[in-house]
């Protein structure tokens, strides 16, 4: 969702020390009072260093670990340190701090001790972790609500924590829901301590850290506590969930990635849109708070006197350079990769849960599909998948069974939404851009008991889609599906591959002769999430790209799931990008787009290990990276992202393939480009699409409006 990217004002090189830091964690050099040394998890932490003073970490039997100097700030933090004890700072006088021991990645802390802090009721105030860093946050209440209150976590990067209203938070939502909202910032941003690194182990235990300390505040319902997010809030649940808070009570995460390197590294190929630009984002907001720099409303807490934040900006300047690492990591390290992939962990994660996101999302990408079949550490799991931009996980639909959830597992009250129906067509064209959209009737909601209600939830399907979201209103394109299935797990039962054979072609790859499609405006509720959006989506000229169309359906075919382009292939140079593009050429003449698949050719092979016929996983390994053949055809798998898309008879079904087009709005990429600026590419006989089929889904026999699936532009066909 939005980008956090603003200023605050430095903070003073001599920093306070943290007051309420963890006494077993903490030791103080016995010539300078000022200097505060901390072991973390798999960290060590000093504060109060002369500024670019050299200072030396050594372990218990003096023998040197580590050296580096301070920051300006006079900050330093010593990485992927062994866990144990007996860890001191020596200065380059020689003098040591007192010993202090580092932290594994284990769930639980040493002591719970930490937990029994209080917080603020009401209001901005900070929560201080295992480690002694103190995380900045604010606490909502619902208006006219009173002691104790069901409670909602929201954890990101974002400025959530701001006293005057988070930064991309939906918490204003959840207030009016009557729920206690807090809002935390992740450490190393804003006004919050320590220092930034896009989801180490460390952020997911700060988390577990604040999931524990709020759950035993007196105002909060049942002693337990919910986790709420959209996109980078969403996320951050993943990670927090995977270490098993006992007072966790359930999570709500929307608009999420399956892993970093499907959004960051698309076929192997950087994104250097969204994904890349909001890298850029997180380093800004991991800033020093200062007039030009990091966020400002941290910015604004200084200058009204706030010293703890001023003081947890020491550490600030040693984040972890994120766009470096993304440099670095443009193969896949599984040491790297792995622990920043959701799929490699979700199954952790025990607590109910509730996930929702959009095939077409424009940021986040449409991969997160992926994550259903690997939720298995729990039975109380339910998905729900559409066409759609990066809001409509909150469209009306899976709002309101977004709601019933947190209702019935952290509220545990019975839902009932009747109160609040007048507000939901300000509340939509707010956050969507879209008029006149009403919550739709709720089963749920009609039970007449809580008991009744939870077992109604329980006994729905585990996955729904959401079909031709936008089709289902008088007005099209507001954020209503057309038809919806349901499912007892995903991938669907009784998936098919069904392959269609594509004739041999040809085109020239080149940078400079191709229209490059885009979306002009915001991503915001100022055009892309509205009924209406400014889409540039046209057709590549003639030897621009391989165009191949399918034969007429003879019956409704419904896909849902990912597939791939088996595509066989001659390249006159040894690496070129290509973008797949699926689309359906409709029997009305207009042409809808469906999908986008991406490799980087000399990054072909797949992971024969991940693997299936109808989702191919590229190895994206160094190792794995070939040129192309010269003289020969070889082929070459473009896998697709996630599709959920009905056909009807008359329809064909189209695929494009070419340099990366832009076809995906606010993703680009950077390209191969080959010495003489073009690449001679054909499309040889046996080439496939390969797409997975699901029967029984009754499809309604009226097209859809055209344009008007969210997510979906619209174009007149070409001839092909």
């Amino acid at each position: 969702m939005g980008l956090l990217t603003r200023r605050h004002r430095g903070a003073s090189a001599v920093v306070l020390a943290v007051a309420c830091a963890a006494p077993a964690l903490v030791g103080t050099a016995h010539a300078d009072a000022a200097l505060t040394v901390r072991g973390s998890v798999e960290q060590v932490q000093v504060t109060g260093a002369q500024p670019n003073a050299r200072i030396t970490l050594i372990d218990r039997r003096g023998k040197r670990v580590e050296g580096r100097r301070a920051n300006r700030l006079g900050g330093a933090v010593f990485r992927e340190i062994t866990p144990g004890s007996g860890y001191a700072v020596r200065t380059a006088a020689g003098k040591r701090s007192k010993r202090v021991r580092v932290l594994s990645q284990r769930s639980a802390p040493p002591s719970t001790k930490v937990y029994d802090q209080k917080i603020p009721s009401d209001g901005y105030g900070y929560i201080t972790m295992r480690d002694g860093t103190k995380l900045a946050a604010a606490v909502r209440l619902p208006a006219g609500r009173k002691a104790p209150y069901p409670t909602l976590i929201e954890y990101s990067g974002y400025g959530y924590a701001n006293p005057k209203g988070g930064e991309s938070s939906i918490a204003d939502i959840a207030q009016l829901l009557g729920y206690a909202v807090v809002d935390v910032n992740m450490r190393g941003t804003g006004c919050s301590g320590g220092a930034f690194d896009y989801f180490e182990p460390l952020q997911g235990l700060d988390g577990y850290d604040v999931i524990e300390t709020v759950a035993r505040q007196p105002w909060v319902m049942h002693g337990k506590v919910g986790m709420m997010g959209i996109s980078y809030g969403g996320i951050s649940q993943l990670f927090t969930a995977a270490t098993r808070p006992p007072s966790l009570a359930a999570i709500t995460p929307l608009s999420v990635i399956d892993s970093t390197q499907t959004t960051l590294y698309p076929g192997g190929i950087l994104n250097t849109g969204f994904a890349l630009s909001w890298a850029k984002d997180r380093v800004e907001g991991a800033r020093v708070a200062t007039a030009t720099t990091g966020q400002r409303w941290a910015h604004d807490q200084i200058r009204k006197g706030d010293k703890v934040c001023a003081a947890n900006q020491a550490l600030h300047p040693e984040a972890v350079d994120l766009l470096a690492k993304t440099r670095r990591n443009r193969f896949y390290v599984p040491s790297v990769a792995d622990p920043l992939a959701p799929n490699t962990f979700v199954q952790k994660i025990d607590v109910p849960t509730y996930l929702a996101c959009q095939f077409t999302d424009e940021q986040t990408g449409g991969h997160c599909p992926t994550l259903a079949s690997r939720f298995t550490g729990t039975d109380k799991k339910w998905f729900t998948f559409t066409n759609g931009t990066h809001i409509d996980s909150l469209d009306p639909a899976t709002f309101t069974r977004w709601y019933d959830f947190m209702e019935l597992y952290v509220a545990r009250r019975k839902p009932d939404l009747s109160g609040l129906r007048a507000l939901a067509p300000a509340v939509f064209q707010a956050a969507m851009g879209v008029k006149g959209v009403t919550l739709p009737d709720d089963p749920i909601q009609a039970a007449p008991t809580y008991e009744a209600a939870k077992t109604a939830f329980e006994a729905l399907p585990q996955v729904r889609v959401l079909f031709e979201n936008g089709a289902g209103s008088t007005t099209p394109g507001n954020p209503v599906p057309g038809f919806e299935g349901t499912f007892a797990r995903f991938p669907a039962p009784g998936t098919r591959a069904v392959e269609w054979g594509m004739t041999p072609g040809k085109f020239r790859w080149s940078r400079t002769s191709r229209p490059v499609n885009s979306f002009s405006g915001n991503t915001a509720s100022e055009n892309l999430w509205t009924a209406s959006p400014t889409y540039k989506w046209t057709a590549p000229d003639a030897g621009d790209a391989y165009t191949w169309t399918s034969a007429p359906m003879t019956s409704a075919t419904t896909v849902l799931g990912a597939g791939a382009v088996e595509a066989v292939v001659q390249s006159s140079t040894p690496d070129v990008d290509l973008q797949a593009t699926i689309s359906e050429v409709r029997p009305d003449g207009k042409e809808v787009f469906v999908q986008n698949g991406w490799v980087r050719a000399s990054m072909r092979k797949l992971d024969a290990r991940k693997s299936t016929r109808l989702a191919p996983v590229l190895s994206l390994r160094r190792a794995d990276a070939e040129p192309m053949p010269r003289g020969r055809a070889t082929r070459v798998t473009i896998p697709l992202y996630y599709q959920g898309h009905a056909y009807r008879p008359g329809s064909r079904i189209r695929v494009t393939i070419g340099p990366p087009r832009g076809d995906q709005p606010v993703w680009a990429f950077s390209e191969v480009v080959p010495r003489t600026g073009t690449s001679d590419i054909s499309v040889s006989a046996g080439s496939k699409l390969v797409l997975p089929v699901v029967p029984g889904v009754q499809v309604p026999a009226t097209l859809p409006p055209c344009p008007g699936l969210r997510g979906q532009p619209c174009r007149t066909a070409a001839a092909g």
